[in-house]
């Protein structure tokens, strides 16, 4: 493993245990030359997924690309990135459940959506008013009192 600091490629593993949902393994490793830590995820490699895009491209399925996405929605919100790669995972897992190879861009958006919704709501309508692209103002409150409802009657339980 190549350390992203200096470049060096030896280095120990200081910690490894599976992630939440088990399909990764989490190693926290320090790096031989300069010490410097930093964690690494072993995935099972599968069949590979194709995203359909909107234009209909057809691209692989790229975790990187969702988790910018989830990180903004997150900026500044108490998420752990140990979280935020829960969410992909679960995105992804529902996609292999299903015996296409192929997923729609809007559906990977849509799952995420869902996910975040349970998640955090300020990451939730942040990723939504990106995800859907609202047009006005009105369809963005239209969301924000679905979720000021929600946040409601949670309290009254």
């Amino acid at each position: 493993m190549k350390c992203p600091f200096c470049g060096n490629k030896e280095d120990k593993v200081v910690d490894s245990r599976a992630t939440a949902e088990e399909s990764a393994v989490r190693r926290r490793r320090e790096c031989a030359k300069c010490g410097k830590r930093f964690t690494t995820y072993e995935y099972v490699e599968e069949v590979s997924l194709m995203v359909i895009k909107k234009d209909g491209r057809r691209e692989p399925f790229d975790r990187k690309k969702i988790l910018a996405g989830i990180m903004k929605a997150c900026e500044k919100r108490p998420i752990s990135i140990d979280k935020m790669e829960d969410v992909i995972t679960q995105v992804e897992r529902n996609i292999q459940k299903k015996s296409d190879r192929e997923v729609s861009s809007s559906r990977i958006g849509e799952m995420v959506i869902e996910k975040l919704k349970a998640l955090d709501d300020v990451a939730y309508v942040r990723f939504a008013s990106v995800y859907r692209q609202f047009k006005d103002v009105g369809q963005f409150m239209a969301e924000l009192k679905d979720v000021l409802s929600r946040e409601k009657r949670k309290a009254t339980r």
